[in-house]
């Protein structure tokens, strides 16, 4: 009895945290958070103390005075009235650690920790967390309030662009005034009301050239004829006008040699520096997925501090000549309705853990001097993983692996402030210079049409937009981004603070949205995110798009000895297609399988639309079928499997998102449908692979694929765009390859 009391108690004080552990050694008992109560709770009341409350005489004080408030109720009245000096302080770069584990010094429980998804999504919902007074306010009732969202309110003077000057003030005249620098022709340029109104109705112009490593570019304006953009040919880094101290720490932070950029890096980085719109479908995981990451948040940092060390300048000015100096010259609107000058989406935490660390090493210079970094500990622990979080048997492609290391929830966001030589992490948004979210931590705070708690005046004022592994969000839900664009660069509803006399006059025309440089990256050329680029991206500087084709498709890849049957349908437009391929399907396709000799099928559907229409299709002929999809609980996959395998159910369908999140080997596929071809060009092949997994021998396998002329992008990523063409321009509609001849 005594070692199960003694196992018992060692659990429980392995459950605590740093402070539960003091809190019990100093008290003898757990701290009240972590007291089970009842469903209903009472809000707890903060009580005052007495000044002679504290002082052993209040023992012995006439009973007509109020009694002595117990170390219970104090406790209790800690949590209202934090003091300053429990919040977090300021971490170097150097590894220095912090003075309390948790950063507003509140007495986080455990509760808050094991939450589950949906308090945390609503808790982060709350429009209130971009204002920075999201400490405010007594605690609430679990049923009544969720767990608010934390934001660095502490250093909030410390990083204030209004109260703050260059701490050198030589660099202002020399780096910002030359008028070679890409940035300030940029930012000053000027735009009439008619060049706007006939850029709106005009269609753009443009032409095509040849690079040496991006390969054939599109460049294209609404404004003007777009100039020629040659490439860069030994580009040292003083021609390029990086902000100190970038000269000095981009070589060392992207480690190539012989010169500060690899070939691709050269002439992605000549681009984004003219202040063109960017997209570039060619950015894999496993391939120059860092090369690109690196690359942007130079570019982004450097865009960053040019902008502040202009307004920093010019606060010196008004120092010096009084606040009335120069109140009708252009030259001191240096800034934006709101604060927010780039936001980067990523589609997981682990991305923006690394963008986070790129922008430390960058401003990291070998002068000597502390680089401070705010509320680093709080970050690494709130965004990093733990080693042994997936299991070491678990096997999956290398591009599975690249895709989804580290965290990757994708329900996040955090505003980052950047002043000189320091970095504030956690800053709100209405403070911050970079916002990293991902869509879904955006669309929770932007809310739709009719909702009451919603706020989009932080993206009125962005001025560089970074779309990285726009792949993966068509994976995880594309309506995010579209959401998102639509919000973009808006007029402002409330002033938040801004004073006018400084702030652009195209920022103020509501003209942001031609001045934003939009740098969108992708591992494919989907129609969807092409649509995006050409839909929102209206920058007066132009348009540079690469568009290469595949040479050699996914089909090559399969090692099977396999026929392969590509049947091409006909839509009249692309409203019509998914029933036209629906109809193809049920009436041309799906009786050839019906017999019982056609058995083991799968059927690779990439849209859930589609498989629930399919789904109920099945349900309703009563056909001997399963299915899974990214909703599907594991037990059910299990079940679905099996079932397939033995084959005690002839039709298998299976989602693209599954496939994509789970990469599971789906055994006893012996015929092989694809409803419509996959997004993800190689995924063709993989699961042309799953028909040897069961390793029983050649056998009698079949695949066959619908397309129509609509899936040309993704007809080229699977057979090549020289067979594409001629399988969308032939009078046959039927066509046969045949892949693992001996």
């Amino acid at each position: 009895m005594g070692k199960r009391r003694g196992q018992s108690r060692s659990r429980l004080l392995g459950s605590l945290s740093k402070k539960q552990k003091k809190h019990l050694r100093d008290f003898g008992e757990e701290h009240p958070c972590r007291d089970r109560v009842p469903r209903k709770e009472v809000k707890p009341q903060a009580c005052e103390l007495a000044e002679s409350s504290d002082s052993p005489s209040s023992d012995s004080e006439e009973e007509n005075e109020p009694q002595p408030v117990s170390g219970y109720h104090r406790l209790l009245a800690t949590l209202k009235s934090v003091p300053e000096d429990s919040e977090e302080g300021e971490d170097s770069s150097t590894g220095e650690s912090a003075v309390s584990d948790r950063d507003d010094g509140s007495e986080d429980s455990a509760e808050e920790e094991v939450a589950g998804g949906a308090a945390q999504q609503e808790a982060t919902s709350r429009p209130a967390s971009l204002t920075g007074r999201m400490g405010d306010g007594a605690p609430g009732s679990p049923q009544q309030e969720s767990p608010r969202e934390f934001a660095d309110t502490k250093h909030e003077s410390l990083f204030s662009l209004e109260t703050n000057f260059l701490e050198d003030e030589n660099v202002g005249s020399s780096a910002l005034e030359g008028s070679q620098d890409p940035f300030l022709q940029h930012v000053s340029r000027t735009l009439r009301e008619k060049d706007v109104q006939a850029a709106a109705s005009a269609p753009p112009s443009s032409w095509s050239l040849q690079w040496p490593v991006l390969g054939q570019l599109v460049l294209s304006s609404r404004f003007q004829q777009p100039e020629a953009l040659r490439p860069p040919r030994d580009v040292a880094l003083q021609s390029l006008h990086l902000h100190k101290p970038l000269e000095s720490t981009w070589p060392r932070t992207n480690g190539v040699a012989p010169g500060p950029f690899t070939p691709l890096q050269r002439e992605l980085f000549w681009v984004m520096n003219s202040y063109r719109d960017l997209f570039f479908p060619e950015r894999s995981a496993l391939g120059c997925g860092e090369e690109v990451r690196r690359v942007y948040c130079l570019h982004a940092l450097n865009h960053v501090l040019k902008a502040n060390a202009r307004v920093l300048a010019n606060n010196g000015l008004r120092r010096v000549h009084g606040p009335q100096a120069r109140t009708d010259d252009d030259a001191l609107r240096d800034q934006g309705l709101t604060r927010p000058k780039v936001l980067m989406v990523l589609p997981f935490r682990e991305s923006a853990l690394r963008v986070v660390h790129l922008l430390i090493s960058l401003l990291e210079g070998d002068s000597g001097k502390k680089m401070v970094v705010s509320n680093k500990k709080r970050f690494q622990s709130e965004y990093g993983s733990e080693p042994g979080e997936r299991p070491p048997t678990l096997k999956r492609p290398e591009d599975y692996e690249a895709v989804f290391a580290g965290n990757i929830d994708d329900h996040f966001r955090i505003g980052v402030a950047v002043l000189q030589r320091s970095l504030r992490l956690y800053a709100p948004f209405y403070s911050s210079d970079i916002l990293l979210a991902s869509p879904l931590g955006l669309r929770t705070i932007l809310g739709a049409e009719g909702d009451k708690q919603r706020d989009f005046d932080f993206l009125s004022s962005i001025e560089l937009l970074v779309i990285d592994q726009a792949d993966v969000f068509l994976m995880q839900n594309w309506e995010h981004v579209l959401h998102l664009m639509e919000h973009m660069n808006r007029l402002p509803l409330e002033a938040h603070g801004v004073d006018f006399s400084r702030v652009r006059m195209w920022s103020l025309n509501g003209w942001t949205r031609y001045f934003r440089q939009t740098l969108l990256f992708g591992a494919l050329p989907d129609p969807q995110i092409s649509a995006v680029f050409s839909r929102f991206c209206l920058n007066a500087e132009g348009q540079v798009a690469v568009r290469n084709v595949p040479v050699t498709g996914a089909i090559s890849q399969v090692l099977l000895q396999l026929p392969h049957v590509f049947q091409r349908m006909e839509a009249t437009d692309v409203e019509s297609m998914a029933d036209a391929r629906f109809r193809f399907f049920v009436d041309k396709v799906l009786p050839q399988y019906q017999d019982a000799v056609m058995s083991h099928t799968l059927i690779y559907v990439p849209s859930y639309f589609d498989f629930v229409r399919l789904r109920n299709h099945f349900k309703r002929e009563e056909l001997s079928a399963t299915h899974i999809c990214e909703y599907t609980r594991r037990p059910a996959v299990s079940r679905a499997r099996h079932f397939f395998l033995r084959g005690e159910r002839q039709f298998l369908l299976l989602t693209e998102r599954f496939h994509f999140y789970k990469r599971y080997t789906i055994k006893g596929v012996r015929n092989l449908i694809f409803y419509q071809l996959p997004t993800y060009g190689h995924f063709y092949s993989e699961l042309c692979t799953m028909l040897g997994a069961t390793g029983m021998g050649e056998q009698a396998w079949t695949c066959t694929a619908l397309y129509s002329r609509y899936d040309a992008q993704r007809l080229a990523a699977v057979v090549g765009a020289e067979r594409a063409a001629q399988m969308l321009q032939s009078t046959k509609s039927v066509h046969l390859f045949v892949t693992g001849e001996r």
